[in-house]
């Protein structure tokens, strides 16, 4: 059975790749596009059957009658601050769509990536229409196949076995290609190692320095949840019933000084140094603020938190890294790989 991999190429697909690979799988077909040639590397130590250009995937399944056993959709356009409105909507809606229905209409359990940009301005982050507020075209996007899979599981007659997770802020091993929008440990880390010294946002919103807070999940709990719902839906026909929308985060929201903290420190413990406090981290002027950009103004998340009680139901019972066992285990990663 081969197993479908979109975005393969890219931070969280890859991800899925290598993870595939652990338990023995390497009937993969890997899709992307490498456009943007460096991401290859994301795939170098994978064992894959295949890789087409995402241009070329759906010729490719009407010609080749494979058994699938599942779908990792986890290709698009996942810069928040694009304006090319039409790019978006056809990369990360269309082309979902009709992916979706490929996979319906051929009983191919299909998992896919949403966003918690889909709630954008919201304050409340459930799975829910009324706390869906997207501020960009990105989010939108993600926001408007989130609604076409809801109408899809009241319409049809045969419940389809789909599972659209809202990542929160994922960081972890190979999202290097990501340049502005790899997260903020990659950032840190980089910054740290190049200028001793790490750069945060000064206060707004209310928040005082550096205390805004996100949902930061990491890379390898993005991959078991992933896996988890594949396993369930490839087992047990029955297991339609858990189909839907689900929040991958920590429920956990911790501050970018938590992110800072645990990158400075763990480089520092690397080098037989003391952790420092965040205190003596500003007095040292390994940690600073920096103004706020008009850029971002009206369009920042300071706080998000998923809310997980759907995917605790849904019998996901594993625990969540948090920052500081996650950042650590990264920044180590990076370390040994720079």
């Amino acid at each position: 059975m081969t197993f479908i991999v979109t975005g393969a190429a890219g931070f969280i697909g890859s991800n899925i790749v290598k993870a595939l690979n652990a338990r023995g799988h390497h009937d993969i077909l890997a899709v992307d596009n490498l456009t943007h040639a460096d991401k290859f590397k994301n795939l170098v130590d994978c064992s894959i059957q295949d890789y087409i250009d995402k241009t070329d995937l759906h010729t490719y399944l009407q010609q080749n009658r494979m058994p699938i056993a599942a779908i990792f959709h986890q290709g698009a356009c996942s810069d928040t601050m694009a304006t090319d409105g039409r790019y978006v909507m056809s990369n990360n809606y269309h082309y979902t769509q009709t992916l979706y229905e490929f996979a319906i209409a051929h009983q191919i359990p299909f998992l896919y990536a949403s966003s918690a940009a889909v709630y954008g301005g919201s304050k409340v982050f459930v799975e829910a229409r009324q706390y869906e507020r997207p501020l960009n075209v990105y989010g939108y996007s993600k926001f408007l196949f989130d609604q076409y899979l809801r109408q899809s599981l009241v319409t049809r007659k045969q419940a389809p076995r789909v599972a659209g997770f809202r990542y929160f802020n994922v960081y972890g091993q190979g999202e290097q290609h990501k340049g502005r929008m790899a997260s903020v440990a990659y950032h840190h880390f980089h910054q740290f190692r190049d200028k001793n010294s790490v750069a945060l946002f000064e206060g707004c919103d209310g928040y005082a320095n550096g205390a805004q807070q996100r949902d930061f999940v990491f890379i390898d709990d993005v991959v078991k949840v992933n896996l988890h719902f594949a396993d369930l839906f490839i087992k047990d026909d029955k297991s339609s019933a858990l189909s839907g929308i689900y929040n991958l985060g920590t429920g956990r929201a911790q501050t970018f000084n938590d992110i800072a903290l645990s990158t400075v420190n763990t480089v520092r413990t690397r080098h037989q140094l003391a952790a420092l406090p965040l205190d003596q981290l500003l007095a040292q002027d390994l940690l600073r603020y920096v103004q706020f950009p008009d850029a971002l103004k009206g369009k920042y998340q300071s706080h998000t938190q998923a809310d997980i009680g759907r995917l605790r139901a849904a019998g996901y019972t594993a625990p969540f890294a948090t920052v500081e066992e996650g950042v650590a285990q990264y920044v180590n990663y990076l370390a040994d790989h720079s």
